[in-house]
């Protein structure tokens, strides 16, 4: 008999938490069930469509053309801001810059009256995934820098760049792997990485960093706190030794930080630069200027720090006409994610853009950075939110610019790229309107050069279905089998998928709750070796992976069980992306009734869920009985 019935009030029931995360493709924190919803995404990820952009009035440049010029622009060289300038290239770089130069001959014509002419864009923090370069430079994103991938994938992309065969992506500099404590943010997508955990390690690491290629080094320094979660992270004596190591082998180092604390932390271990500002609180005038006599630059990613509040930083972009026409279906996804909010986190946009505004009026650089492709980010369009964001901090538009391509040159050390000079690369963006007074008009793309090549922009012109309407009621009962009322059985679950050793199965019973004809019984096993493991049962309302319906009309999911311990209900959801929105609940030998309002979990509304999952995320084996699975339009 159930002899309860338990509701998941606020405070009732311990959430399992998310971490923050800045990886690419299928790599977001936290929970472990992400991963599940990360083969989704990269399944949705190879869904592209290919067209060509329409050709820029006047004379234009064929991909094969050594020399042209850019006549009659207004020209932001990474800096300052030049009228009626025309700029002369050749053989991939630029051979003069200024008003009234004569245009040789053979020198093709682009004509740039009422239009800007740009340095390609540099986003200051990515992570690299298959593909995400190409998309970068689609909108004006020449040069990406890497802050943790697969050191194997920035190895061939270098390659590449070195045999002059990459100019129909953005170059990439990476860190490689990240250097962060055991158990700490980066370990939680489900592969092995190197860890390191004290000062003497620091030397060891830093060479085999290097050796695989890095281009610089990235420390985390985050325990997750300040976003409302807990894991371990590096103490103060081995970020000062990782520092210490780079420093002597020429190469930079740079810091994730997640709280002031954190920053504080960074900046007394001599770090050149922060790859977050931190939103838990304003800098205090102390840190500023702390910062300021350290020489440190701060990337602020403004936009990923929006989504962490559950707010999709990229929604209002994918929506602009002069943007989503050249979005991939996968973009438009993406971009309306976010993370949900979890309880006790204290990060607040508003303390992040204060920060930025007074770290850049004491002179410390500011660059752009996206953190692509976390929930509402993507490659390359996200770089014209975060510009626009730094507007709104409290930077002018050239400022912002000049963010997104002189001050990462600088910080970076990227002498070739950044600026519109004699000698440079000729990476080259070319807009209508003015973007020095109107940030936006960055979006305005109408030629995009690498090397001085003609990069031919794809159109998408996708056009996304809302999910569609599915009524509640019961669910599932399992007097007959393991099906639901959505067509689709449930099936298991379990960290396999991305190499893990977890283990899963489904059996049904004959007897279930109050009597019932039948009930589901999942047993399994959460290996301790795997990487934040999960085993347990998923249903897809949708019918397949990744597929959203909408729930709104009976947000409210109900279900009996029975067993011996702590379980986990998680609700993945489009708009979520990789980050699953969850609650543990606690199962003994008699049956109970369990009642989750979606609403109660970071207000979420049901309107595009695609995957429900009950098991286990602790190591150890487990049994748990189901039974009696419904929505219901309310909690009563």
């Amino acid at each position: 008999m159930i002899d309860s019935e338990t509701s998941f009030v606020s405070g009732s029931a311990e959430p399992t938490g998310i971490r923050r995360c800045h990886h690419a493709g299928a790599r977001q924190p936290g929970h472990p069930l992400q991963r599940l919803r990360a083969v989704y995404s990269h399944l949705l990820a190879i869904l592209v469509t290919a067209a060509v952009l329409t050709a820029a009035n006047g004379q234009e440049p064929s991909a094969a053309s050594e020399r042209f010029a850019i006549v009659g622009a207004r020209v932001f060289d990474g800096e300052r801001t030049l009228t009626d300038a025309t700029v002369l290239v050749s053989a991939g770089r630029i051979e003069a810059v200024g008003i009234g130069l004569a245009v040789p001959e053979r020198f093709a014509l682009v004509d740039g009256a009422g239009r800007t002419l740009l340095p390609g864009l540099i986003d200051a923090h990515v992570h690299a995934r298959a593909g995400g370069a190409a998309r970068a430079l689609a909108f004006g994103v020449t040069t990406e820098l890497d802050m943790f991938t697969d050191p194997a994938l920035a190895r061939e992309m270098r390659a590449g760049q070195a045999a002059g065969t990459a100019d129909a992506r953005a170059d990439l500099f990476s860190a490689g792997i990240l250097a962060t404590a055991p158990g700490g943010h980066g370990t939680q997508y489900g592969f092995r990485i190197p860890t390191i955990s004290t000062p003497a390690e620091a030397p060891a690491f830093v060479d085999a960093r290097l050796a695989e290629g890095s281009d610089y080094l990235k420390i985390v320094l985050d325990d997750g706190r300040a976003f409302g979660v807990a894991f371990p992270t590096l103490d103060a004596a081995t970020v000062g030794a990782l520092v210490k190591a780079a420093h002597g082998r020429g190469k930079l180092a740079v810091v994730h930080v997640g709280s002031l604390a954190g920053a504080e932390m960074a900046i007394a271990a001599g770090a050149d630069g922060l790859v977050h500002l931190f939103a838990d609180r304003p800098p205090p005038a102390d840190f500023v200027r702390r910062a300021r006599e350290a020489g440190a630059f701060v990337v602020a990613t403004l936009g990923v720090t929006g989504t962490t509040t559950g707010v999709p930083a990229g929604r209002e972009l994918a929506a602009d006409a002069r943007v989503a026409p050249y979005l991939d279906a996968a973009e438009h996804e993406l971009l309306r994610r976010a993370y949900p909010r979890q309880p006790g986190s204290r990060i607040d946009l508003t303390n992040a853009a204060t920060g930025i505004r007074a770290l850049a009026e004491a002179g410390i650089p500011i660059l752009a950075g996206s953190d692509a492709p976390n929930p509402g980010t993507a490659h390359g369009v996200t770089m014209h939110g975060e510009l626009e964001l730094l507007v709104k901090a409290g930077l002018s538009p050239t400022a912002a610019l000049t963010a997104a391509t002189a001050a990462p040159a600088d910080a970076f050390r990227l002498a070739d790229r950044g600026r519109i000079r004699p000698g440079l690369r000729a990476d080259l963006l070319l807009v209508e309107g003015d973007p020095t007074t109107d940030i936006t008009a960055t979006r305005n793309l109408v030629a995009i050069w690498k090397r001085g090549v003609r990069f031919q922009r794809p159109r998408h012109d996708v056009v996304l279905a809302e999910p569609p309407k599915r009524g509640g009621g019961r669910v599932s009962d399992f007097e007959t089998a393991l099906g639901s009322s959505f067509e689709t059985d449930w099936k298991t679950s379990t960290d396999a998928v991305i190499g893990g050793k977890s283990t899963a199965s489904l059996t049904r019973l004959a007897e279930g709750a109050d009597g019932s004809q039948g009930a589901m019984r999942i047993t399994g096993a959460v290996a301790a070796d795997s990487p934040n493991g999960w085993a347990g049962a998923v249903l897809h309302p949708g019918g397949r992976q990744g597929t959203a319906v909408d729930l709104s009309a009976t947000p409210v999911l109900a279900f009996a069980a029975r067993g011996s311990g702590t379980y986990d209900l998680s609700i993945f959801a489009r708009r979520f992306g990789l980050a699953p929105v969850s609650r543990s609940f606690t199962a003994d030998a008699e049956w109970r009734r369990y009642v989750v309002p979606f609403a109660e979990l970071s207000g979420f509304d049901g309107r595009d869920v695609t995957a429900i999952f009950i098991g286990s995320i602790t190591a150890g084996a487990f049994t748990l009985d189901i039974d009696d699975v419904e929505l219901r339009p309310s909690q009563e």
